[in-house]
């Protein structure tokens, strides 16, 4: 394990800070009605929302002074906003390509552009958590250091769902998972033969698991459908991680991982597990055991004092440190 250096760390804090001032911008401008626009009919002006790039839209009514300054206000504030994601865009791509120059941990394109399209839905603060290979970037900007021993190559993206059912007699959601996916990409289709698996037209797999407690939560017409799993019960105990890396493209993305703990017994767990893919093992075992040395001496806000040990899981005991 190798420690950030003071501008390594530095750097990171000053990404996540221009990361938020964009994304903040990013989901005003997102609020905003696609288009306003002001239309002749038989004589006299209305003003239309435009509601998508295939033009249609509805009345708001025959333009009269509170249409107009509704009109003149929206174009100010759109305006005003691009500006600030340009350049706030610009401040991203800067600290990004300076981390990239530092050698600090990286998430690949594709899982990046889906995590700040979830972001931008506010679906990583409660519905998502990124689970897998891809978490240990955070885990690293977590514990301010580089952790050879983990394995990081993968080809897939493992996103859980973790937000719990409704309550009372609140409306069926709409599907949340699906939109956001094809927004990044309209190639994705579900698996036929792995109903939890979406698939794009380069082959890049993105899965999506789900703890039992948590399955009712997830709408129902949502795809893919999750295989509901008891061990992800165990990553939604203790504290998640919430760290803002950056992209090999220059951007960033913001990953809402499970807490290191439960994370690293999990892997260690999975590697022993009868019927687990032998080609994992032993990276599950690697991974495991360096984030647990990690989690020693890197953070200590992640003890493993005895109340903790205490909440472990039976199933889990075996491999506290």
């Amino acid at each position: 394990m190798r420690a950030f250096s003071q501008e390594q760390s530095r750097t990171l804090v000053n990404l996540r800070t221009r990361y938020e001032g964009w994304m903040d911008a990013q989901r005003a401008f997102a609020a905003l009605p696609y288009d306003l626009r002001r239309k002749k009919v038989g004589g006299a002006s209305y003003l239309y929302e435009i509601t998508g790039r295939d033009g249609n839209g509805k009345s708001l009514g025959r333009m009269d002074e509170a249409l107009t300054q509704r009109f003149e206000d929206y174009r100010t504030e759109k305006a005003a906003l691009k500006d600030r994601m340009a350049r706030t865009s610009a401040a991203v791509a800067e600290s990004a390509a300076l981390a990239r120059a530092l050698r600090l941990p990286m998430i690949a394109n594709l899982p990046g552009a889906i995590l700040r399209a979830a972001d931008e839905r506010g679906m990583l603060d409660g519905q998502l958590l990124v689970v897998g290979t891809n978490a240990l970037p955070a885990y690293m900007a977590e514990a301010a250091a580089l952790i050879d021993d983990a394995p990081l190559e993968t080809e897939d993206f493992d996103l859980a769902w973790a937000a719990g059912g409704r309550k009372g007699d609140t409306p069926e959601p709409e599907p949340a998972v699906w939109p956001m996916l094809k927004s990044v990409d309209t190639t994705f289709t579900v698996n036929s033969e792995r109903g939890f698996q979406a698939r794009n037209a380069d082959a890049y797999e993105v899965e999506l698991l789900a703890a039992p407690s948590t399955l009712p939560g997830l709408p129902r017409r949502d795809q893919p459908r999750p295989v509901p799993l008891a061990e992800q019960e165990w990553l939604l105990m203790g504290r998640p991680v919430d760290q803002v890396l950056p992209t090999a493209d220059r951007k960033a993305a913001r990953i809402v991982a499970p807490d290191p703990r439960y994370f690293a017994l999990m892997k260690l767990w999975l590697a022993e597990k009868p019927g687990r893919d032998r080609l994992k093992v032993e990276k599950d075992r690697m991974q495991g055991a360096a984030l647990l040395v990690a989690i020693r001496e890197a953070m200590p806000h992640y003890p493993m004092d005895d109340a903790f040990r205490e909440d472990v899981p039976a199933e889990l005991k075996p491999y506290l440190p």
